[in-house]
């Protein structure tokens, strides 16, 4: 079987990756919104992406669409799944801490990395391997609470210890400075530890940041 899909001008990468000016805020709200639909749709049929990142992510003028489809779960599927999956800038905290015991909220995670990235024209979380990406994670959101933690100590990764060193991080605001504090919010929702308390695609789509976009769209969100 073959699928025909409609050719597009380029991906997210490809747009940002040369720019030396910041893209239009109510642009860059246009593109993340149709992404969280996407995943929402995903997700409503019971299917998680698992590597949600720009170059997986395809624009022609306003319009977005989220493309390969190869490492796609079933929401249904018995845990674990494979360890090394979603490209590791964009890799939730669960994937790099559990063996495999991850769900589709880390699509979210990946969401807003890909949104900070697109909004500041650099990677949020850059780690050169699994231990850097971890610190840098723990250096601008902090380390995880103690509950998280004991949820993920259930299925500790056989690669990774988990004595880290307290870090109440940076925040993602600072990094932010010339975005609106409604983006910076739903950013942060989207990057949040636990995925138990992190943003589904329902919940971002109802963010107040989108608000203006949900009037202008024949949504029931």
């Amino acid at each position: 079987m073959a699928l025909i899909c409609e050719l597009m001008d380029m991906n997210i990468y490809e747009l940002i990756k040369d720019r030396k000016s910041y893209l239009p805020e109510q642009r860059v709200k246009l593109y993340m919104y149709q992404l969280c639909k996407a995943i929402y749709h995903m997700h409503r049929n019971g299917i998680f992406h698992r590597d949600v990142k720009p170059e997986n992510i395809l624009i022609k003028d306003s319009v977005l669409k989220l493309a390969d489809f190869g490492s796609c779960k079933s929401v249904y599927s018995n845990q674990p799944y494979t360890e090394y999956i979603s490209t590791r800038w964009y890799r939730a905290p669960e994937c790099l801490l559990t063996d495999g015991h991850y769900s589709y909220k880390m699509d979210m995670w990946s969401v807003g990395c890909v949104m900070y990235e697109v909004m500041s024209l650099r990677p949020l979380f850059p780690g050169s391997n699994e231990l850097d990406q971890v610190s840098k994670i723990h250096g601008i959101i902090g380390t995880p609470s103690r509950g998280t933690l004991r949820k993920l100590k259930k299925f500790q990764s056989r690669h990774m210890e988990f004595n880290f060193p307290h870090s109440a991080g940076s925040g993602i605001s600072p990094l932010m400075k010339h975005a609106s504090s409604g983006c910076v919010d739903l950013v942060a929702q989207l990057c949040t530890y636990d995925p138990d308390e992190r943003l589904g695609a329902k919940q971002a789509l109802r963010h107040p940041y989108f608000k203006d976009l949900r009037y202008s769209y024949f949504t029931s969100f």
